[in-house]
């Protein structure tokens, strides 16, 4: 089967940024992850189609042959030269793929971070997640959140062993402190060996022969805890926030888990974003709008003065610099864009529309086209 157009695979431009190709290379990614996609082997090509993809036009050689010559240009050489597994490609991308990615916290699949069961360290714990709701205000500087939260924590009385005091812990007697179970089983193909976890010590290798009398063997108990989260300026919808080892206490001593914080992001009364620029409607009346007034905005930070000149168009966008959302984890901060809107009343007195008929039978009015304001009011019925 041919192979699709990179560009087209991860969906860019051929003017794309490598961090744009970063970006939709994610995107694809975590849509066709095999854990997301398990035992579907189209998902799975699909998955290493957009890794390919990333490989290639993220490598300034390789994109140069590619764009002038296409596949051809990456046979022999130093082209592409494929992955065999999944596992290639989340060691091949390590920055995408390391410790701090969105894989590993909730797929558990980065080698930096595995938390297999070895024999004697206890059942990990597992991870929790929060969602959390910010103001635009929150998100535009960052902030300081404390919450309550229900989770597993070490016991205080056995220090996590499990074990009453005076007694410790024991071989297993099932695999003998192997922490897994072989059985051998014969077919006509040959001999074949199955190796699990114990499921008498859960793959720990050890067994409590006193359990805790407050925590009844699994060396943690259920409290209510409160945590701090450092919200960064410039999180957005979706992001998320990995607190180390924050999460569920290990069963008897095991490595406690993580607390994922998704940051939700609440409705603006008055602004609305676009990416780190915000965008505030302002409804002028007509003479301000003619004449030029100075005004009072809100900002994210507080109150400001804007100056409207004469004679400004409505959907005119006037800009104040770095009004908006401080950018995530670099300086700066986008802008605020003032969007302007001119009133126009439903309904008038007698006054005032005898002054409107005066102010349309002026000589020096002019309608947008060029013509004479006269037709242009006639069509309000003035």
């Amino acid at each position: 089967m041919a192979k699709r157009d990179y560009y087209e695979v991860l969906g860019v431009s051929k003017t794309a940024t490598k961090e744009e190709l970063r970006k939709a290379y994610r995107k694809l990614a975590m849509q066709y992850h095999p854990d997301r996609n398990p035992d579907n082997k189209e998902a799975e090509e699909k998955f290493k189609e957009a890794a390919e993809a990333y490989e290639v036009l993220t490598d300034d050689d390789k994109k140069a042959k590619y764009d002038k010559f296409g596949h051809d240009g990456l046979r022999g050489g130093q082209g592409f030269q494929g992955f065999n597994d999944v596992n290639d490609i989340f060691s091949h991308f390590s920055d995408i793929f390391g410790s701090s990615s969105i894989f590993d916290d909730f797929f558990n699949t980065g080698s930096t971070r595995t938390r297999a069961r070895r024999r004697g360290t206890g059942t990990p714990g597992s991870d929790l997640k929060v969602v959390l709701k910010l103001t635009l205000e929150e998100i535009a500087s960052g902030v300081t959140k404390k919450i309550k939260i229900k989770k597993y924590v070490r016991c205080d009385v056995c220090k996590g062993t499990g074990a009453e005091a005076g007694t410790s812990m024991k071989t297993c007697p099932v695999c003998n402190g192997a922490g897994e179970v072989k059985s051998v089983s014969r077919s006509v193909f040959g001999q074949f060996v199955n190796i699990q976890p114990c499921s008498n010590c859960n793959g720990e290798g050890t067994v409590v022969d006193s359990p805790c009398r407050k925590c009844y063997g699994d060396g943690r108990v259920q409290d209510e805890t409160t945590i701090k989260i450092n919200v960064p300026a410039g999180v957005h919808e979706g992001s998320y926030l990995t607190m180390r080892a924050e999460g569920n206490a290990g069963l008897r001593g095991g490595q406690s888990g993580d607390i994922i914080v998704v940051f939700q992001e609440e409705k603006h009364d008055y602004f609305v974003r676009d990416g780190d620029d915000v965008i505030f409607d302002l409804y002028l009346n007509y003479p301000d709008a003619v004449l030029g007034a100075e005004v009072e905005v809100p900002t994210l930070t507080g109150r400001a003065k804007l100056k409207i000149d004469g004679g400004i168009q409505p959907g005119k966008l006037l800009k104040m610099r770095e009004k908006g959302i401080q950018h995530l984890n670099r300086h700066g901060a986008g802008d605020q864009y003032v969007r302007i809107n001119i009133e126009i009343p439903k309904k008038v007195n007698a006054k005032e529309r005898d002054l409107l008929k005066e102010l349309a039978n002026m000589p020096n009015i002019k309608t947008p086209s060029g013509n004479d304001d006269k037709n242009f009011f006639k069509k309000f019925g003035l």
